[in-house]
């Protein structure tokens, strides 16, 4: 460590304003001083509950993933499966509960695989990753009105490609993927 890593770094907010709070988007504005003694009186944070995401893999191998229009980009992307934490809810159960709804699977083994920020910056929620092992399909899925999602079936390899191609655009997603990749899985 050096002499620096034990320096209070920490901003004191001076004051708070929502600017909008709606089910999916709640915005404040805070004016903050840091520790130099300089103010910002803009500056902007996103709140959002926690969420999971989940690296299924099958009995026979092959990684669960979803398939979904994304309007922020435009796209239609393949995608671990992923949602939000309900309140009172544990991450895991929330992560099982969001496989089951969206694909269909349950069942495995499963652990935590690493925890990350969206944005430490801006935003204040964290991410859950979870990989289970050994699901299958126990049931048909369960989705909400607004939620138009294919299930496929990739291969390791398949996935290790889409990763290398760019073609798995969510960093909190291709994230735990990569890190799956890196320890042999």
């Amino acid at each position: 460590m050096g002499n620096n890593d034990k320096r209070d770094m920490k901003w004191r907010t001076l004051s708070s304003e929502y600017l909008i709070r709606r089910p999916w988007l709640t915005a404040r504005r805070d004016t903050v001083e840091l520790p130099n003694g300089t103010v910002n009186d803009e500056y902007y944070v996103l709140e959002y509950p926690d969420w999971v995401n989940v690296v299924a893999i099958t009995t026979g191998g092959d990684f669960v993933f979803v398939r979904q229009y994304r309007h922020g980009i435009d796209e239609v992307c393949h995608e671990i499966v992923a949602g939000v934490i309900e309140p009172g809810e544990q991450p895991e159960a929330a992560a099982r509960r969001e496989l089951e709804e969206e694909t269909g699977y349950g069942g495995g083994c499963w652990r935590e695989l690493m925890v990350l920020s969206p944005n430490p910056s801006t935003v204040t929620n964290i991410v859950h990753c979870f990989v289970a092992t050994g699901v299958e399909r126990t049931a048909a899925q369960h989705l909400d009105a607004t939620e138009d999602i294919e299930v496929c079936l990739f291969s390791k390899d398949e996935v290790r490609q889409m990763l290398r191609r760019g073609e798995i655009m969510q960093a909190l997603m291709a994230a735990p993927l990569w890190r799956l990749l890196a320890e042999g899985l």
